[in-house]
């Protein structure tokens, strides 16, 4: 064995004077015959020397630069062949070789390439050309090389003519993989492709984002430069500088790669398919070439320390292709991996969460300065481009959040204090309304109740207001469905109850001391309490019946505020709204116009005086609600509505019934029949003085009054009530003032009273 290696070192020696190629033969490197050829291209010299600045003719130069490595890398392969050779894996097959120098240049191995396809058992060195080269018997019948891409790629579109098998150990350019340009193209290597995305793993694994690279000015360089720089730049890293040295460097740091690819070749024909089925296993790990015809090796991670002066390359890690890991064998060297991280490579400090990168004017993307996400934005991650936005109607962020919080969801709740305050004012309403009803039963038939009209009258009366007040329950507490179609339509018939009752008491009043005999006509046409009541009443309801077919009022959660959600009830229709607190206001501005006339009668009959006050508090306050309700927005909403609705209602129900409680209580000796009789008779004396300058007036009204008189039949009760109020006055006046009465009061005027 000893001998052999002498021998084949003799043989092979000189070719480190290699000479200028004056036959084929002398272009030929190494060789071996055999019943197969196999094919090899090494690059042993450095370059071709040429003595020009470019070639006169067309010859093969003279290489220079001896590159001991891939010699011994060209040992390799010899050795292979002869261990196959002298064992029994090929019985009765001897495998020869046919070695060439590439002189790392494409132009040599093309002519290596030529002698390749050259026809087996040829007396020349001639190729024949064919349309179909099934038949034809290359004198090679697989290559094994080169070693750089460019040259690779080069011989194997030549032998792609004859689909030769062609098995590089070194050429890892990513365009080989493509099969439909390199189809019978196999290497031991991985692609390129795996090569920088595992460097961009390492990079985005060791928190690095401002790097430069270094390539060499060949397809090699150029391609895995360019795939680099796509998968760097998919992980946002930026690349500070790019440097393209020359092709072809001397680099003796190249590991031998021993080629095993051929143990499994079964016959001639099926070389191609037989090398894409190769598999083999070294030390426990299995090989094989996948679709692309790549092997699935993948990569050693080496670390490069200079240590007291002295440059040392640690294997700190293994690449897996298949997994797309490091795998790390022991503790130290996962140490070494880890402070990888300690090394500062970034054009910017890293932004923390809650913050977003905010590009500089410089060109790459990896400096930038971090900036706090706004309001309803967050960024859970470091380095993040952009802050997420929160879903706006459920949740909310404050400035520089690194998450979203839930919108509180608020509302008008019974533990609320403005309510606990509104419900407190509701029940001291209702407590009044009470305590009236029950001073009005007790004291049933004096002249205040009766004037008041009665205790039916007063108690709808006041079981309206009752109902007005308990109406303010339903504004509080959590909105549902059937609050929201309740409580608008529960107040708005209730008031309009009340304000008609009261409506029909004005016109009572009115009609009662009225002495115009026009208006007094009038009013006894239009005087018909029931009909009034329930037609007003009635259309109340109709309008808040079709408000609630057609636009009903709804449960609507209200997300325009920033940090809560107020839920709250959607009236459905403005429109409708509106309508129904209108036709309110018209009712009591028509009751207003009654009482305002009857202002100025009997101090303690004058109920109308009282209703003036009363319905001009409910416009005051109505009017006021419109524009507060109109800007006022949030939980508080309702209270706004609640608020409006204890002041009409307090203010009818005390200028309306507290008067009344007061002289029942306090003035007793003027709730007598005989002091109101008194009180009457008074106002009539007054008012009679004042008619008597429209005596001829009252002499053509008064033969129609007196035409009345007889029958009473058809008339309102409340005109005969008033007419016997004032025909007792008069007589019980008369007796005690006969003397001046005979004076003062006119002759006409008795029939009407």
């Amino acid at each position: 064995m000893a001998l052999l290696i002498i021998l084949i070192t003799c043989f092979v020696i000189p070719l480190a004077t290699s000479q200028t190629c004056q036959t084929p033969d002398d272009f030929v490197a190494a060789t071996s015959p055999g019943h197969v050829i196999i094919g090899g291209l090494f690059a042993i010299h450095e370059k071709m020397l040429s003595s020009e600045d470019y070639p006169r003719r067309p010859e093969i130069q003279k290489c220079v630069g001896f590159e001991i490595s891939i010699f011994l890398q060209t040992l390799a392969m010899i050795h292979s062949i002869e261990m196959i050779n002298n064992s029994t894996l090929l019985s009765g097959i001897k495998l020869g070789y046919e070695i060439y120098d590439t002189c790392t240049e494409v132009t040599v191995a093309m002519a290596a390439a030529l002698r390749f396809l050259s026809k087996f058992n040829s007396s020349r060195e001639i190729m024949e050309f064919k349309c179909d080269y099934s038949s034809y018997m290359p004198r090679v019948k697989a290559v094994i090389g080169a070693g750089y891409s460019e040259i690779t790629m080069a011989v194997s579109r030549m032998l792609n003519l004859q689909l030769m098998p062609q098995v590089s150990y070194e050429s890892t350019a990513e365009i080989l993989s493509d099969k439909i340009r390199f189809p019978s193209f196999l290497r031991t290597v991985p692609s390129d492709f795996y090569q920088t995305k595992a460097m961009a793993h390492l990079i985005e694994k060791s928190g690095w984002n401002w790097i430069g690279i270094i390539a060499t000015d060949d397809d090699y360089g150029r391609m895995a430069l360019n795939t680099f720089a796509v998968q760097t730049t998919a992980n946002n890293v930026c690349i500070a500088f790019k440097e393209v040295l020359p092709a072809f460097l001397s680099d003796n740091t190249i590991e031998v790669r021993i080629n095993e690819t051929l143990e499994k070749i079964i016959a001639e024909a099926q070389l191609l398919d037989a090398l894409k089925n190769v598999t083999f296993t070294d030390e426990g790990n299995s090989f094989h070439f996948d679709a692309h015809g790549d092997m699935n090796t993948g990569y050693d991670v080496v670390l490069w320390k200079e240590i007291d002066g002295h440059l040392t390359i640690t294997k700190i890690a293994q690449y897996d292709l298949k997994n797309d890991v490091f795998v790390i064998t022991d503790q130290e060297t996962k140490n070494e991996f880890r402070n990888l991280k300690q090394i500062q490579s970034k054009c910017s400090k890293e932004c923390s969460p809650g913050q977003m990168k905010k590009t500089t004017r410089s060109q790459h993307i990896c400096c930038y300065e971090c900036v706090n996400c706004p309001e309803n934005h967050y960024s859970n991650q470091t380095d993040m481009d952009h802050c997420l936005l929160c879903n706006n109607e459920t949740q909310w962020a404050p400035v520089r959040s690194t998450a979203c919080f839930e919108k509180e969801v608020e509302y008008l709740s019974w533990n609320d204090s403005l309510a606990i305050l509104l419900l407190a004012l509701s029940l001291l309403g209702i407590m009044f309304v009470l305590a009236i009803g029950i001073i009005f039963t007790r004291n049933l038939n004096t002249p205040v109740v009766k004037s008041s009209g009665g205790l039916l009258v007063c108690y709808v009366i006041l079981l309206c207001h009752f109902l007005n007040f308990a109406s303010t329950g339903f504004f509080i507490g959590e909105p549902q469905d059937f609050t929201c179609k309740t409580r608008q339509t529960f107040f708005g018939v209730s008031f309009t109850l009340c304000i008609s009752c009261i409506l029909v008491k004005s016109l009572k009043i009115l009609l009662a001391f009225s002495f115009d005999p026009k208006l007094q006509n009038f009013l006894k046409c239009l005087y018909k309490p029931i009909p009034i009541i329930f037609t007003c009443t009635g259309i109340q309801v109709a309008i808040c019946t079709i408000w609630l077919i057609f636009a009903a009022p709804a449960v609507e959660e209200n997300v325009s505020l920033p940090r809560v959600i107020i839920l709250e009830c959607e009236e459905g229709s403005i429109l409708a709204f509106g309508i129904m607190l209108g036709y309110i206001a018209i009712l009591a501005f028509i009751c207003f116009i009654f009482a305002f006339k009857g202002r100025k009668l009997p101090e303690n009959y004058n109920e109308a005086k009282f209703i003036t006050f009363g319905m001009l508090i409910y416009f005051i306050a109505w009017i006021t609600f419109v524009p507060v309700y109109a800007t006022t927005f949030g939980k508080y909403l309702p209270a706004v509505e609640i608020i409006v609705i204890l002041i009409s209602n307090y203010g009818i129900l005390c200028c309306t019934f507290f008067p009344k409680c007061y002289v029942i209580l306090y003035k007793q000796e003027t709730n007598t029949k005989s002091a109101f009789l008194k009180m009457i008779y008074s106002y009539s004396s007054h008012s009679a003085s004042s008619l008597a300058m429209s005596h001829v007036s009252l002499d053509s009204s008064s033969s129609n009054i007196t035409a009345t008189n007889p029958s009473s039949g058809g008339r309102p009760a409340a005109w005969q009530e008033s007419r016997d109020i004032r025909a007792q006055a008069f007589a019980h006046t008369r007796r005690e003032n006969a003397a001046s009465m005979s004076k003062t009061w006119p002759r006409k005027r008795i029939s009407s009273i």
